[in-house]
């Protein structure tokens, strides 16, 4: 978003409207006789509006209310005088543990400051997730002569006392003594987690229950990452319904919905989250996410704009809502020792079976090593046992593609033979792959294989917390792009900045591609078969600019899984397989009978027909 800048034609605009508002409160000025000839009006319309629900109130100090600001005024009035509220000073009570520091206004009871103690972002500021007017919380209803007033508008009364080791902070909106609604805020050491109760005495017969109380909670996501568009990829609105279901809205563009029985809503900004959790399930929930970025811009403030509107129900004609309030890091470590909400599911770890092995397999392992490792080692580790793990899966594939190898110089003379005739030229190199017990998709099945494992760790790199600015050799933080040199100008798809890790991954993908597809070139001439040069080339390429903007882990695993890899082929190659003897052993099952399963029978079959169909045309 852009920063607004006034120009000196909005400078003088605004001097001369304070002059004349100045002048007109000069002149307009109400004589004494007035001012009380008013404020006894304004007290008898209370007193009628109230009859036998308001007891008097005691004078507080007195609220400063900007005199200028007519909708102030208006708002002011409308939520003071409807029920005679108690006026209250302005003003904030702060609450704060050894992780923790939140500050509650006067006005609207809400949260208007959360701050992460332990954690700073990319430009070493403080990491904060409510600041400077970003977030606002607000409980609408209706009374019995039809008013619509909002918490927003009404000042409480703050006592900050403790039970044991936790903090109570007590906010309340009275009428009277025994006429009230209350904001509770009870913190517990060390915990991000904050109960919170809303609740009502003594405004049964005010409160209109045959109107629906609207639970208002809106939030722009604050910028803490170096990319802000890598930020944005991860910053979503995730939310748990019907007794564990976990969906979320798209990180990618607008989105809504609206969604019934849920438990918790999640604002969720990459590594750090704002949770509102219910311990009886709210009915229904309207929930919206904005995208609020366009384009990489050191300039941008905000990911997303959140929001989500909840009806409330009355009990017995008061509001009672227990709620809890969470306001930190999306580490798996600390979400779990939430077992009541399962908080952990607010990470998204993928989809499905790819899910699971990020989360039970990667995320555990990953945090075991990185117990006694440095960081970076640690990734290094997993991805040499990762990569011996799958050393079978890679030895298949080698040995697919040496045995087509051996096989070049027969398929090269069939296409020659049959170079006219493409279907003749297709029915022969199957004929020949049948008889040498070859099969030339015998090659993709390994690699499909390993594709879980891939897109495990794809997700497992940009969702870990544990690599949030941890540093290893010249990248200062892994979980985001290492930068050698920033570039002075933005190369569309690349960015403003060069990589080294993403550079040695594609110099290393590119030699691994050299090794994988020279052996299957001959499969180029085949109909339907890509071109594998094509794809050689543009692998690299294509990881070069993707992985630019990507986190530096991330890279560097790659790096080292397609250097293990090249390794464990070059030992397969040299040391394991034998061309000769998988020669040999081709020209033996050439030799065997073999026993067509249906699937080939009707495909010779088809391929005959068609054959001579083309004869006979």
């Amino acid at each position: 978003m852009e920063e607004k800048k006034f120009d000196i034609n909005t400078v003088i605009g605004f001097v001369l409207i304070f002059a004349v508002m100045i002048a007109m409160f000069y002149f307009n000025q109400p004589t004494p006789e007035e001012i009380e000839a008013e404020k006894a009006k304004q007290e008898q319309v209370a007193v009628e509006a109230n009859s036998n629900q308001v007891e008097k109130i005691e004078e507080q100090k007195p609220t400063v209310i900007d005199l200028q600001d007519s909708t102030a005024v208006a708002n002011y009035k409308s939520a003071v005088g409807a029920f005679g509220f108690t006026k209250t000073s302005e003003g904030t009570t702060k609450l704060e543990n050894e992780v923790l520091y939140l500050e509650i206004s006067n006005k609207g009871g809400q949260i208007v400051e959360a701050k992460m103690k332990d954690f700073v972002t990319y430009d070493s500021i403080p990491v904060h997730l409510i600041k400077d007017g970003n977030a606002n919380f607000a409980i609408s209803f209706s009374t019995n002569d039809n008013r619509v007033l909002s918490t927003s508008d009404l000042f409480f009364e703050p006592t900050l006392s403790s039970s044991g080791n936790n903090q109570i902070l007590s906010l309340k909106a009275k009428v009277s003594e025994n006429q009230y609604l209350e904001y509770r805020y009870e913190m517990k050491p060390k915990d991000y987690l904050v109960d919170f109760t809303v609740r009502s005495q003594g405004l049964n017969g005010v409160l209109n229950s045959s109107k629906p109380l609207n639970l208002e909670w809106k939030l722009k996501g604050i910028r803490h990452n170096k990319s802000v568009q890598y930020e944005s990829r991860y910053t979503e609105m995730m939310y748990n319904y019907e007794d564990g279901k976990i969906d979320y809205l798209s990180a990618n563009s607008d989105d809504e919905e609206t969604e019934e029985d849920v438990q918790w809503l999640s604002f969720k900004q990459h590594f750090f989250t704002s949770i509102l959790a219910t311990k009886k399930n709210f009915k229904t929930a309207e929930i919206s996410s904005v995208n609020l970025v366009e384009e990489e811009s050191k300039e941008v403030k905000f990911t997303k704009d959140f929001s989500a509107t909840i009806p409330l129900a009355l009990e017995g004609g008061e509001i009672s809502e227990s709620l809890d309030w969470y306001y930190g890091p999306t580490d798996v470590k600390v979400l779990s020792q939430y077992d009541e909400y399962q908080l952990e599911d607010t990470i998204y770890f993928g989809w499905g079976i790819f899910g699971w092995i990020n989360r039970y397999v990667f995320t555990p392992f990953y945090t075991f090593l990185s117990s006694f490792l440095p960081y970076g080692i640690a990734i290094i580790i997993m991805t040499i046992i990762v990569r011996l793990a799958l050393s079978p899966v890679t030895y298949k594939s080698y040995l697919s593609q040496a045995k087509m190898k051996v096989l070049k110089p027969e398929i090269t003379e069939i296409n020659e033979k049959y170079k006219d005739n493409a279907m003749k030229k297709q029915q022969e190199t199957m004929k020949l792959y049948g008889k040498a017990g070859v099969s030339p998709m015998s090659g993709c099945v390994p690699a499909l294989l390993q594709l879980p494992i891939f897109y495990s760790l794809f997700m497992f790199f940009p969702t870990s917390f544990a690599l949030r600015q941890k540093s290893f050799l010249w990248a200062e933080d892994l979980s985001s792009y290492d930068t050698i040199f920033n570039l002075p100008f933005t190369i569309p798809f690349y960015g403003d900045h060069v990589s080294l890790f993403p550079i040695l991954a594609s110099v290393a993908i590119f030699f691994y591609m050299m090794m994988t597809t020279g052996q299957s070139m001959q499969m180029q001439q085949q109909p339907g078969m890509p071109n594998m040069k094509f794809i050689m080339y543009l692998s690299p390429l294509m990881m070069l600019f993707f992985f630019n903007n990507y986190a530096s882990g991330l890279s560097l695993y790659y790096f080292v899984s397609n250097l293990i890899t090249i390794g464990i082929m070059l030992v397969i190659k040299n040391y394991i397989l034998d061309d000769k003897k998988i020669h040999a052993q081709i020209q033996e099952n050439k030799k065997k009978p073999k026993k067509e399963n249906k699937f080939q029978k009707k495909m010779r079959e088809m391929m005959e027909q068609a054959e001579a169909q083309k004869k006979n045309k």
